[in-house]
């Protein structure tokens, strides 16, 4: 493709990200060229520079840059990945039909590529999910690369955009399993401090909470939501925590608990020094190998079959390094309630 082009976002599009818009219309343009291409201000959306992950909707005009015609027609494809990730990554699915494939993510692997995220990701393996669909799935959203568990993809562009409007209008819920250093008081309750970017790009980037009362000081900020539930502690030392994110902003877990006193259990990036539990504060203790990997791991989901319109609930095993936690504290899975914010819906 030569020359600068404006395109029209049609109809049968609808409303998604730009990053997925481009992806869609130019498959052999990477997720990092494409957020290069924004952050240059090569790409405009109505005449106006636009992040990767800005919505784009129907009627809106999109100044495409002259594109090569051949940037890796496809960094992923058969030949292109090894036997052993495309048997990890299918024996990660644990529900698949001819609309939607729901998988259980492992930690370290990144949802898509980017800034800082590498060749190997979700994104870049879904040629091997493709179980003989011409079409590969689309992720619908993202866990972060540390974060375990259940992940979404469609099969077809309507399923796409049917679980893109579910996840938008808060139609889907996503319980999470966490550790954290502390035992929170009180033991259940809402986070609502806003978010704002604080600095850096792909796994480097972090947020910074502002206060609700601060917003209006904040025109950046974007307001965020977090439910808590004290599912069982250890002593003053560390809490199994169920987490509801009610809203769905970047890093939203780790900031709010991070924010809240009660970091969890291996986030460098949020809790500093006093996840490493070295000395007598929060988690002090607990060391060693518990807290060098992130705690976190989305378990339940809840949602709405984008055809069948049936209520579905999925449930994701805990990885091996929360499973050799729950071993050592001596926790037991049914032992505790699998969704414990059901009064709150």
């Amino acid at each position: 493709m030569s020359g600068v082009n404006l395109l029209t976002v049609s109809t049968e599009e609808g409303e998604q990200r730009l990053d997925r818009w481009f992806k869609r219309r130019f498959p052999q343009i990477s997720q990092g060229h494409v957020e290069k291409m924004c952050r240059t201000g090569q790409v405009r959306v109505d005449g106006a520079r636009a992040k990767a992950s800005d919505r784009v909707v129907p009627g809106m005009v999109i100044r495409v840059p002259p594109l090569p015609d051949a940037e890796a027609p496809s960094r992923v494809k058969p030949s292109g990945i090894s036997a052993a990730d495309a048997k990890m990554i299918q024996d990660c699915v644990i529900f698949k039909d001819e609309h939607m494939i729901v998988l259980n993510k492992p930690p370290g692997l990144p949802s898509q590529g980017g800034s800082g995220q590498g060749d190997r990701h979700v994104d870049g393996l879904t040629e091997a999910l493709k179980f003989g669909y011409k079409d590969r799935p689309k992720l619908v959203h993202r866990l972060d690369k540390d974060t375990s568990g259940l992940l979404m993809l469609a099969r077809t562009d309507r399923v796409a955009r049917a679980l893109s409007e579910s996840l938008r209008h808060r139609n889907t819920r996503k319980i999470y399993w966490a550790v954290v250093a502390g035992v929170p008081h009180p033991r259940q309750g809402s986070i609502k401090y806003g978010l704002q970017k604080g600095g850096g790009r792909g796994e480097h980037e972090k947020m910074i909470c502002i206060h609700p009362a601060k917003m209006g000081d904040h025109p950046e900020a974007k307001r965020a939501h977090t439910d808590y539930f004290t599912l069982w502690f250890l002593g003053t030392r560390l809490s199994w925590m169920a987490l509801e994110p009610i809203t769905g902003r970047t890093h939203q877990l780790r900031a709010h608990m991070a924010e809240f006193g009660h970091p969890i259990l291996g986030d460098g990036k949020y809790g500093g020094s006093g996840t490493e539990n070295l000395g007598d504060g929060w988690g002090a203790g607990s060391g060693g190998d518990l807290s060098r990997k992130l705690h976190l791991h989305a378990r339940r989901l809840t949602v709405e079959h984008p055809i069948l319109k049936t209520e579905m609930t999925f449930t994701a095993p805990l990885p091996e390094h929360m499973q050799r936690t729950w071993k050592l504290m001596d926790w037991k899975e049914g032992d505790v309630p699998e969704d414990p914010f059901e009064k709150l819906h």
